[in-house]
């Protein structure tokens, strides 16, 4: 007589002829080539810019035409298989890590500018399309796409949608939200649906702010009509040091006090800069504590007012040294460091995580002395920069993944930066999502009913849960076993030791 299987055998198997029974369902509905689902050909899709979890799916589906993309969530929601769509994969919250028996949907080969109207100012592409790509689609009309994630020569317009992404620039001219007109797409049962509108407002309920950000919780998006504005006759782009976090923290906020909104207002520390020069040479001060790059743009005389003003501000600030770029050129070479702050963390340690939180402007100083604090408690160094000008933090902890305490320490270290964040009076996210990264400190920010309610707006588009499930709202149990969790350690716990519900 056989041996009965064991649990893990028995999922297995159950895993084994799910997998069958999807594929058997999804063949009739795509070509040969966009169905993969052995082992080594869906290693690709088993996480996104946040590799410390990973998840292979069951199989990924890559249609091309939003036919084949109704038709497939049609088919996988009558099966009830979880959906998780997936961009290009440049994610920093594992919002598009994939479900164990679930299909990923990639749609990257969505990656087509259907037009581009410099009279109205609006580009109309489908999700895939590069972030990059559609300023340099309207380059010829003198137009650009203002929101630039540090990724944007990679991520994808859909995946902005997602996170509500934003960038460098985002102070002066918003976050994705405020810079697209329309979303269209599909919901999980595989109907077209369609949010704001090509006018300036549109009929009914204004739902577009509502899936803008939505992590793919809600609807899958295919199509996105975007805002384009003008290029600036000029920008310019102050670097100014300061020896003390503090005055540079407190720069930030006496900038913008002083009713100037510079197109951009970034800071970075000593360790970061340290850690880009080496990498780009940008020209940094090494000796000082904290940068700030602050960039105005507009007409040469707007500029110049503002360069000017901006100044004065730096300098009674207590600024130690500043340079103002004279050429173009410059400006790049002084953004350069900035945009590849990420890459510079790689060069200088084997892995790092990206955290993303948001505090108010007057305590950016607070929270980076408590990040200090924090590297000496976990024994792990962190690279900072920040969005300085709406208080978006992005520290980056540098770990090494084959080292498993390494990585616990990191994920301890980062709850407890996104859970200080909070206790000043800020939030979890800024624009990289909630994912999985974050659903622990989720429970700390929002109270039981408030993730309820939140649960409320998914189930009204997705009664099943089959959109991206497990992902950004904690469940009741999730939160009471993390408060246990808590209790007994006296301090925050990664999402790792945590039972998925």
């Amino acid at each position: 007589m056989n041996a009965p299987l064991s649990s893990a055998e028995q999922r297995s198997l159950s895993a084994s002829a799910r997998q069958a029974q999807v594929v058997q369902a999804l063949r009739p509905l795509l070509p040969a080539h966009a169905l993969i689902w052995h082992d080594e050909d869906t290693v690709p899709y088993e996480c996104d810019g946040l590799t410390a979890y990973r998840q292979r799916p069951l199989m990924v589906a890559l249609p091309e035409t939003e036919a084949q993309v109704a038709a497939v969530l049609k088919t996988c929601h009558g099966l009830g298989v979880p959906v998780v769509a997936r961009g290009a994969g440049t994610g920093l919250s594992g919002g598009a890590m994939p479900h164990a028996l679930g299909v990923t949907m990639s749609l990257a080969k969505f990656n087509r500018i259907v037009r581009i109207d410099p009279v109205s100012r609006t580009a109309v592409v489908q999700c895939g399309v590069r972030n990059l790509a559609i300023s340099e689609a309207a380059a010829p009309f003198n137009l650009y796409y203002a929101p630039d994630p540090s990724s944007q020569i990679a991520c994808t317009i859909g995946g902005n949608v997602a996170e509500n992404s934003g960038g460098v620039h985002c102070l002066k001219y918003g976050l994705t939200l405020h810079n697209v007109l329309r979303v269209r797409g599909f919901t999980a049962e595989g109907e077209a649906i369609e949010f704001g509108g090509e006018a300036l407002d549109c009929a009914g309920l204004d739902l577009l702010a509502l899936v803008i950000g939505s992590e793919g919780m809600l609807a899958v998006t295919t199509e996105v009509t975007v805002k384009l504005v003008p290029k600036p006759q000029l920008a310019r782009c102050i670097m100014a040091s300061f020896d003390d976090v503090r005055k540079a923290g407190d720069a930030v906020a006496a900038v913008i006090a002083a009713g100037i909104i510079p197109a951009g207002l970034e800071m970075m520390d000593k360790p970061m800069t340290a850690a880009v020069e080496d990498f780009v040479r940008a020209g940094y001060d090494l000796d000082a504590a904290a940068i700030l790059l602050c960039e105005s743009d507009g007409t040469p005389e707007e500029v110049e007012e503002e360069i000017g003003r901006m100044t004065e501000v730096l300098r009674q600030c207590g600024a130690t040294a500043i340079a103002c770029s004279e050429n173009e050129d410059e400006r790049l070479r002084f953004w350069s460091g900035r945009k590849n702050a990420f890459p510079a963390s790689g060069r200088i340690s084997p892995d790092y995580m990206c955290l993303d939180s948001t505090i108010p402007r007057k305590r950016l100083a607070d929270i980076l002395l408590a990040i200090q604090q924090m590297e000496i408690k976990y024994g792990l160094r962190c690279c900072n920069v920040f969005h300085a000008g709406d208080g978006n933090l992005h520290p980056l902890v540098l770990f090494d993944a084959n080292d498993p305490d390494e990585l616990h320490r990191c994920e301890l270290f980062g709850a407890d930066i996104l859970e200080t964040s909070v206790a000043m009076g800020g939030t979890v996210s800024g624009e990289h999502g909630v994912g999985v990264e974050k659903l622990n400190s989720m429970c700390v920010q929002f109270t039981a009913a408030e993730n309820e309610q939140m649960f409320g707006v998914k189930r009204a588009f997705d009664p099943a849960g089959l959109l991206n499930p497990g992902k950004v709202i904690p469940t009741l149990s999730r939160c009471a076993e993390y408060g246990k969790q808590v209790f007994r350690a006296g301090q925050a716990m990664p999402f790792a030791d945590l039972p998925r519900f």
